[in-house]
């Protein structure tokens, strides 16, 4: 019987999700998508490599949304650095821009459009489950 509770709570608990972006502004309109969705999230933002290092080990992510360009530290780094912790963590790139052929970020579990946050509740839901 405690192992279902244990479940039931932790079906319950909030999706943590780490934002990795040097935007504040951006960050906090990515969190308000997934809760006007209704989804239950704990969001921490960083927008370094130490940072995300340290959020990575202590924060837990389920999953990370990146933007793509980051003073001082790009996308790329930010995936690389994710994968080398836990190359299963599905890894979403935020972007304001659009890309010519052959100067896309690399290879993610997704990409969103900055200007288009909508459709990031219902991906975040395929990437993490159906529940939040």
């Amino acid at each position: 019987m405690a192992q279902r509770s244990t479940r039931a709570v932790q079906a319950r608990a909030p999706w943590r999700v780490l934002i990795v972006d040097d935007s504040r502004d951006d960050a906090e309109l990515a969190e308000i998508a997934l809760r006007d969705a209704g989804l239950a999230v704990a969001c921490q933002r960083v927008h370094a490599a130490p940072t995300l290092q340290d959020a990575l080990a202590a924060f837990e992510p389920q999953v990370v949304l990146s933007d793509v360009n980051i003073p001082g530290f790009s996308g790329a780094e930010a995936l690389a650095i994710v994968r080398a912790h836990d190359p299963s963590l599905p890894f979403v790139f935020m972007t304001g821009s659009l890309y010519a052929p052959g100067s896309e970020p690399p290879p993610a579990d997704a990409l969103v459009m900055k200007d288009d946050m909508g459709m990031l509740p219902g991906l975040l839901r395929r990437l993490l489950g159906t529940t939040g």
